[in-house]
């Protein structure tokens, strides 16, 4: 598993990709949220406006999120895990 840092908050992906368009940095980043993470993420997620940091890749930028989705699993029971996408665009 690789780390991606969304403000001081370490994301363990299954995997990402970085990439430019426009000028502007663009990263896909496919990771599991469990039932017992499934609060912390999100509402993570809905701050909007994120330090993300890529130790791996040397990649350090503030984003915004381009797309978003979730697999179906219902993760207020306990036990379950689903899968999140997220794509997150360099602010200008």
């Amino acid at each position: 598993m690789k780390k991606v840092v969304l403000n001081d908050y370490a994301v363990e992906v299954d995997d990402y990709k970085v990439y430019e368009t426009n000028g502007r940095t663009h990263i896909q980043l496919e990771f599991k949220v469990s039932h017992e993470d499934y609060h912390d993420v999100t509402t993570l997620l809905y701050q909007n406006n994120f330090k993300v940091e890529i130790p791996s890749e040397n990649v350090s930028l503030q984003a915004t999120i381009y797309k978003y989705w979730t697999s179906v699993t219902n993760l207020y029971k306990k036990g379950n895990v689903g899968q999140f996408h997220l794509e997150l665009i360099e602010k200008k």
